[in-house]
């Protein structure tokens, strides 16, 4: 009997989840509530929770206007007006920018990275209730940066800094913190990877040993696709000791924005990839440990090129759907849609953006406005759409 149970168990998870076909399916374009659209170029939108009201606010870096601003979420009923706002620094080609609180005095504070001309990681924290900027020499001038994570790597002093850049000298590293946080030139940069150009870098625990691995997404240079470094512990990595490589699918495709999360309801930890030109790459993690890859083709007649993947139930029927956003969305194209899941038969491609907004970014699901619903936050950097959410019309 135990063969029979065991295939029928494993045909039972495999008709839980849509196959690698897409139809287009009717729908309207969300409403969308700018939080703010007074600078230039919105590039990427992170959460943390800075006036600790236990709403998650918002950081964003305006890569053309050089400034990092925070957005203070105003609650459900406000959540469609323009959200207060501060700007915590002035910093030209921002690229990336995160919550952390590397000084340990139980207070947010802000990483940004920059490419262009400036490749520098800053540091924007308050100095006697006024907001100040300070470059980490180990990463000034050096690398386009354009991902970071906070996360403690070596057991000691608090939070390191996990970073990835592009281009010449691109690498995956690691930013090591000092006894003291704001003595900045104690900070050190130990090298994990070289890279060609990482789109996404998401701390997590892949194998269970509990501690925190890398997952990233490289699109240029001789490896590209998604993988992940093994962390070999804290011990290990006070001697600046080897991560170990894994590789995750989508391998010699331009990756693009890559997420994590339960796609297929099995209770393994997924991997969802945006690659050029319009394609979701789906890596579905396998009991033992390996991963089982899908080509999911959107109807792309109508939209721009892979940018972004997230991972969420959009309808609320309890099957993971997909969000995906583009960039070089001309003219009629569309910029941002989603895919629901069914239990078997094609995903269904749904307009939620529509033809407004050019250049895209990943993405955000929360329920701003308290309907019980998730809703999507994202940003548009060509069109200066700024940085906005549209409202889920599903109850």
């Amino acid at each position: 009997m135990r063969p029979t149970l065991i295939l029928a168990a494993l045909f039972s998870a495999a008709s839980l989840m849509a196959d690698d076909s897409v139809i287009l399916a009717p729908g309207e374009p969300w409403a969308r509530h700018t939080i703010d659209n007074s600078s230039r170029g919105a590039d990427g939108v992170k959460l943390g929770d800075l006036n600790k009201d236990g709403l998650p606010d918002i950081v964003t870096g305006w890569e053309e206007g050089g400034v990092v601003r925070v957005y203070l979420n105003p609650g459900p009923k406000k959540a469609g007006e323009v959200w207060p706002q501060i700007t915590v620094g002035e910093v030209k080609n921002v690229e990336e920018a995160i919550f952390t609180d590397l000084d340990g005095d139980g207070e947010l504070e802000v990483v940004s990275g920059t490419e262009g001309n400036t490749r520098t990681l800053y540091w924007h924290h308050r100095v006697d209730g006024a907001w100040t900027t300070q470059a980490f020499p180990a990463a000034a001038n050096t690398q386009m940066w354009m991902q970071a994570a906070a996360l403690d790597l070596d057991g000691q002093f608090g939070p390191d800094l996990l970073v990835a850049s592009k281009n010449k000298g691109a690498a995956v590293s690691w930013l090591q913190g000092p006894q003291k946080a704001d003595d900045l030139k104690a900070w050190s940069l130990h090298k994990l990877r070289d890279a060609g150009w990482v789109m996404s870098l998401t701390p997590h625990d892949m194998d269970g040993d509990g501690d925190v691995d890398a997952v990233f997404s490289d699109r240029k240079g001789e490896r590209t696709g998604v993988f992940w470094l093994e962390n070999p512990g804290v011990a290990a990595n006070r001697e600046h000791a080897t991560w170990k490589e894994h590789a995750v699918g989508g391998l010699g495709r331009q990756v693009m924005f890559a997420d994590l999360g339960d796609v297929n309801g099995d209770g393994l930890l997924d991997v969802a990839a945006a690659a050029k030109p319009v394609e979701i790459v789906l890596c579905l993690r396998k009991a033992d440990g390996g991963w089982d890859e899908h080509g999911v083709k959107l109807e792309g007649a109508n939209l721009g090129d892979a940018k972004a993947v997230k991972i969420a139930d959009v309808n609320g029927d309890k099957l993971a759907d997909l969000l995906f956003t583009c960039e070089n969305a001309k003219g009629k194209l569309e910029g941002i849609v989603w895919l629901e899941q069914q239990r078997e038969g094609p995903w269904k491609q749904h307009t939620l953006g529509g033809p407004e907004g050019l250049k895209y970014d990943l993405m955000q699901t929360l329920d701003l406005d308290g309907d019980g619903d998730l809703d999507v936050i994202t940003c548009e950097e060509r069109d200066q759409l700024g940085v906005f959410w549209y409202e889920n019309p599903h109850k």
